[in-house]
């Protein structure tokens, strides 16, 4: 016998599933999120939750918004058990379940008007974000800002409905400024580097498009906090579902399956106060940007580095891909060799005690998460993960062979077939244009590196040229496995 998740059933809990340790009739909201996809429900949420609980910061609840159409779906699912969710932990040995009750709302993405309305409410203090590395309007060569996208040129126009996370933040900010209030903290939680710089180069190159004087407006009052988040979690599905409600007796809509450890690295820079979520775990620092290099290049670039030779390898799942020994041993010999070199000394932190937990966490067999969504979306991943570094090796005049065959192995994912024939279904907004591209590449490499607006000045140097085309000939010549055999025994 299930119980279904809802307000009134809160009382009643299987009990294996812990509940909230607080009244959430008394929760005001303070905060509106845009994106509310698993990751912010297992990060941002969970710490609330946390806070909540400890009897602090109930002005600090989440109300949920979105653009997308798409978005209209999670937000059923959730609005049908009163804005809960189920937060499921697994690593080998653990399993534990918590109901989590930091949201109050979720207005219904796409309407301007409403989601503007609430923004313009001197009780929200903080507009937090997580629309992926992709929702930024970042050209991925020079990694600013594109003030010339459609989206954006349309949300400039006098008069007009703003469709854009950033159209309709800065609609609030004016709304906010006209009637006197102090205005919002924007807070990226996207795992993008320096997002709180990427973010407030968004908002404030769309109103440059607007007006100048509100672009300076929004520079001199509106604060933009840097900010790492930590947390692997993967897409839910039946599988997940069905473990909830067999293992834990309650059935949820939407649960989130997530390994235990989480991390939030934060600067203290907010225009109208924040919760005290060092209470429960937040680093608030004067500089985020040495944890956030640590963790985009040997966790986000890590994971690269497994994903593409695993889905040429017909792997499915990433913990499988680590009980792969060669996989394992090319993130070792290229985290080793090439990445962490790269990054510089980190307050309190040995490197390579993180780099031991990441190889920890990305083995955890009970977390479900699959290496295709790590292959996801590597035209907007690729230049923030994996192409710095190559730039940084190359600038030091230091080897690039394991990251040219870890590009070579992308460029040979996007072809569309594995090592074995199966097909890959598209996995990258730009699936027909990578796909082409690797197709041309595999006579011609040059035509990969050719993507300006991806390799830019990397996808120019002989030196790195060379050794990729070196990569993806042997790719082709022997395949995935093959070629890995010969990189880890010096012999590519």
């Amino acid at each position: 016998m299930t119980v279904k998740l809802s307000s009134s059933n809160l009382a009643r809990l299987p009990a294996k599933v812990a509940g909230p340790k607080y009244d959430r009739s008394v929760l005001k909201a303070g905060i509106v999120h845009f994106g509310v996809g698993n990751f912010h429900r297992s990060h941002q949420a969970v710490y609330l939750d946390d806070l909540f609980g400890t009897g602090e910061g109930h002005d600090w609840a989440l109300i949920g918004a979105g653009v997308f159409e798409g978005e209209k779906i999670g937000r059923s699912k959730l609005q049908e058990q009163d804005w809960l969710t189920t937060v499921v932990e697994q690593d080998q040995g653990h399993m534990s379940a918590r109901v989590t009750g930091a949201m109050i709302d979720f207005l219904t993405p796409g309407d301007a008007a409403a989601i503007i309305e609430r923004l313009a409410d001197p009780a929200i203090k903080i507009v937090s974000l997580t629309i992926t590395e992709g929702g930024y309007f970042i050209d991925p060569a020079s990694g600013k800002f594109n003030p010339a996208h459609p989206d954006i040129v349309a949300d400039a126009q006098p008069g007009a409905v703003p469709k854009t996370v950033f159209g309709i933040i800065l609609a609030g900010l004016l709304r906010r400024r006209a009637d006197g209030i102090v205005p919002f903290t924007v807070m990226s939680c996207d795992n993008i580097p320096h997002n709180g710089h990427v973010t407030s180069d968004g908002v404030i190159g769309l109103a440059r498009l607007i007006d100048e004087d509100l672009a300076k407006w929004v520079e001199d009052k509106v604060a933009f906090p840097n900010g790492m988040v930590d947390r692997i979690t993967p897409a839910t599905s039946d599988r997940e579902r069905k473990i909830l409600a067999d293992d834990f007796g309650l059935e949820d809509n939407w649960p989130v399956f997530c390994e235990p450890f989480k991390q939030w690295v934060l600067e203290d820079h907010f225009t109208a106060g924040r919760p005290a979520l060092e209470k429960v775990g937040v680093q608030f620092v004067k500089d985020v940007s040495p944890y956030e290099l640590m963790k985009i290049r040997i966790l986000n670039g890590g994971h690269a580095t497994i994903a593409y030779p695993a889905g040429l390898m017909d792997i499915h799942f990433v913990h499988e891909g680590m009980q792969e020994p060669l996989v394992r041993a090319f993130l070792s010999k290229l985290e080793h060799d090439e990445i962490i070199p790269t990054v510089p000394p980190v307050p309190n932190t040995d490197l390579e005690e993180y780099y031991q937990l990441i190889e920890r966490r990305f083995s955890n067999p009970k977390i479900g998460d699959t290496i295709r969504r790590l292959c996801l979306d590597g035209s907007n991943r690729q230049p923030k993960f994996i192409i710095p570094t190559i730039a940084d090796r190359l600038k030091a005049g230091t080897g690039v062979a394991g990251l040219a065959l870890e590009s070579a192995l992308w460029c040979r994912y996007c072809f569309g077939t594995t090592d074995s024939g199966a097909v890959i279904e598209p996995n990258d907004p730009s699936w027909d244009r990578m796909q082409a591209t690797a197709k041309a590449a595999k006579g011609d490499p040059k035509a990969w590196l050719a993507m300006e607006d991806i390799y830019g000045d990397v996808g120019r140097s002989p030196v790195f040229a060379e050794a990729f085309a070196h990569a993806l000939k042997a790719l082709w010549a022997n395949g995935a496995r093959e070629t890995l055999t010969r990189y880890l025994a010096g012999k590519l």
